[in-house]
């Protein structure tokens, strides 16, 4: 059983979009994107990291990437048969399940991006990766802290605490003397936190009016770890999401239990894929491998 998983925000680089311009399709789906946006994403993309790693920047720009890998793979006839996403990338599983088409779900990334940056101005909020400590560890260290709280169960043993600058600088040092690692990720805000509550309301008014499809693949959503084909259902789990935690690991143990065997990571670098081999070794390929060895087997048939 294969699943698709999309990454999210912190999977972004300066040259992405000469990389993924490469692909077949991907020219129609710049253009469509501009048509959308009003934005030249090819050149947001080879832009500096700085520039790019703002929210309301990096969040269509994963998206995009994302979707042209999706769009590569299904051309090939390689085909999920569930899918999930690591926060933004659930938004991009949802449009590649067909619950919305793909200008809207650029759309809505956009305003996610805008609006969680309306929410705490870029450089006032931060996250930290720390790995190499069991998450009850973390837990009970940052417990009795303001401002900060555990943003996404990567793995038992690196999890991604958010908040305040202040807050989490001071999460740092505690953490820093007993972790294997503790990394500053390259985001511009304090993601899945309450800080962002008024983001999640302002969303829930952009997807009111909005007709969410049954999708054409379960997807296993962030917030609960539990798979889904309900289209309310689907509405509330994106919105929780932006103001809670991201539970990336037991999502990852809900699809091995399901019966999934293999995972192909469908976007801009090997995040999940890196993630995934610390819980099921050998099992998590990235999209271009998958499309190389392709290639190759063509070749050889020819």
């Amino acid at each position: 059983m294969l699943a698709f998983i999309f990454p999210g925000q912190g999977s972004q680089y300066s040259g992405m979009g000469k990389e993924f311009m490469t692909y077949p399709r991907a020219q129609y789906f710049f253009e469509r994107a501009k048509e959308v946006l009003g934005i030249d994403m090819y050149q947001l993309m080879n832009t500096d990291d700085d520039v790019l790693k703002l929210t309301e920047n990096a969040q269509p720009a994963i998206y995009l990437a994302s979707y042209v890998a999706f769009d590569e793979l299904i051309r090939r006839s390689i085909v999920p048969s569930i899918v999930a996403g690591h926060s933004l990338g659930e938004y991009t599983a949802l449009a590649a399940a067909d619950v919305y088409d793909f200008e809207l779900g650029l759309y809505l990334v956009r305003k996610r991006g805008e609006y969680i940056s309306q929410a705490v101005p870029p450089g006032l909020g931060s996250m930290i990766a720390v790995i190499g400590l069991d998450v009850a560890k973390v837990e009970e260290i940052i417990s009795d802290m303001e401002g900060v709280w555990i943003a996404n169960y990567n793995a038992l043993d690196q999890t991604v605490i958010s908040g305040t600058v202040e807050s989490v600088r001071k999460a740092q040092e505690k953490l820093r003397n007993i972790a294997k690692r503790v990394i500053e990720l390259k985001v511009s805000g304090p993601f899945h936190t309450p800080l962002l509550e008024s983001a999640r309301e302002k969303m829930a008014r952009e997807i009111r009016g909005v007709k969410f499809r049954r999708p054409r693949w379960p997807i296993v959503m962030n917030s609960t770890a539990k798979e889904t084909t309900d289209p309310e259902e689907i509405k509330e789990n994106i919105l929780n999401q932006i103001s809670g935690s991201v539970k990336w690991y037991q999502s990852v143990e809900r699809m091995i239990v399901l019966g999934v065997n293999n995972f192909i990571e469908v976007g801009p670098q090997k995040i999940l894929t890196n993630l995934i081999k610390k819980i099921k070794p050998e099992s998590c390929r990235h999209f271009s491998e998958v499309l190389s060895e392709e290639r190759k087997l063509v070749s050889q048939i020819v």
